[in-house]
């Protein structure tokens, strides 16, 4: 079939724009991830004098390097539609947020998603495949203390006792808030058929949008985090509180991601800007973590009931194109998340002025030295 000049226009016209983006986040890479470890480097001393503030500072840089990340999204069209509970009423409190895991593009949406959620970004851990240490973003998540879990059954045993051991030695000594979980273990596409013949073998639910979770990073962090009990119940209430950090882990947020017609977008759409705006769908819920059973098997059967309820979820929204009304509602509240174009503006408009910055007092100290 022969190719008519508008649509190669239109062909020419999108290979050029992702050519443009992916040469602009190549350039903001090369500028905002080594000026994030200069200043790090730079504030050493003060993180021997006062740990509390330089982690504090960490936290701000880090919120803008995903900021940048979600710019990249958010200038090609691809925003944002959240549905459900308030989370930023929790947004102060520690909270695990357990996810579904479709794509590569699920972490970015995350990344734009939580930035209007107060502290949340800055003060957020995330547990991610090994295999992320490895990219341009590895040094960052290094040096904030996130996680990097290596999957298979041969590393299981040995990986949750670092887990634990992480957990321990970086999630309060850093004041971190939320830890962010794909409890499934990997991508839909990847472990789907799996997951279904062992539902199969053990007489559990057909899923075909999601797969049934792993119990072993979320027995993990909950053992580790929530508070000790007093008399035989939690020391966190049921309701939204601003008392103490001593109170542990608070809440369980259960985050279920949906984009039209099940067609995830990927990192590379992300960065090279080639598929057609896009609103992705965010739901969430929130469950006192006092109401989380923490027996193994009682906390198995919690999971993969959080799972199941997903999997309606998606089931609603592939249909009708919008998640269901919450029980004893009639009509489900939408909210469209925003960003300020002049604040991504501003931070991007940063990182550059620092790498100049940066590229100029190692030009100074060469020509002093040499």
């Amino acid at each position: 079939m022969a190719v008519t000049l508008e649509q190669a226009r239109r062909v020419g016209y999108t290979c050029l724009k992702a050519l443009l983006r992916f040469a602009f986040m190549v350039a903001n890479n090369l500028v905002a991830i080594p000026s994030y470890v200069l200043y790090l480097i730079m504030l050493q001393p003060l993180r021997m004098l006062d740990s509390k503030s330089f982690w504090y500072i960490e936290g701000v840089l880090f919120k803008w390097l995903l900021a940048m990340v979600a710019s990249w999204g958010w200038w090609a069209g691809y925003t944002v539609v959240e549905w459900g509970d308030d989370v930023k009423a929790v947004s102060e409190d520690e909270a695990v947020v357990l996810v579904n895991h479709q794509a590569t593009g699920d972490v970015c949406t995350l990344m734009m998603c939580l930035q209007d959620k107060g502290t949340v970004v800055r003060q957020m851990m995330w547990l991610m495949d090994h295999i992320f240490k490895y990219t341009n973003f590895g040094i960052v998540s290094l040096i904030h203390g996130d996680f990097f879990i290596r999957q298979g059954r041969t590393h299981r045993d040995q990986q949750l006792v670092l887990l634990k051991d992480h957990l321990e030695k970086y999630y309060r000594s850093r004041n971190r808030k939320w830890i962010v979980l794909f409890p499934e273990g990997g991508f839909l596409r990847k472990r789907r058929e799996t997951s279904q013949a062992f539902a199969k073998k053990n007489n559990l639910p057909f899923l075909k949008h999601v797969t049934l979770p792993r119990l072993g990073a979320t027995q993990v962090i909950l053992k580790t985090l929530v508070a000790p009990q007093e008399n035989g119940t939690p020391a966190s209430g049921d309701t939204v509180i601003k008392e103490s950090k001593a109170k542990g882990l608070q809440w369980v947020i259960d985050t279920t991601i949906a984009y039209p017609r099940g067609e995830p977008i990927d990192i590379q759409t992300w960065i090279l800007g080639y598929r057609q705006p896009t609103v992705t769908h965010v739901h969430y819920r929130i469950f006192p973590v006092k109401d989380v059973p923490a027996e193994p098997e009682a906390l198995t059967d919690w999971l993969y009931q959080r799972f199941i309820e997903k999997e309606d979820l998606l089931t609603h929204f592939y249909e009708t194109g919008a998640f269901p009304p919450p029980k004893g509602q009639t009509k489900a509240i939408s909210r469209e998340m925003t960003l300020s174009n002049l604040w991504l503006v501003g931070i991007q408009s940063l990182a550059f002025l620092s790498g100049g910055m940066w590229y100029c007092i190692f030009q100074y100290l060469y020509h002093c030295l040499f």
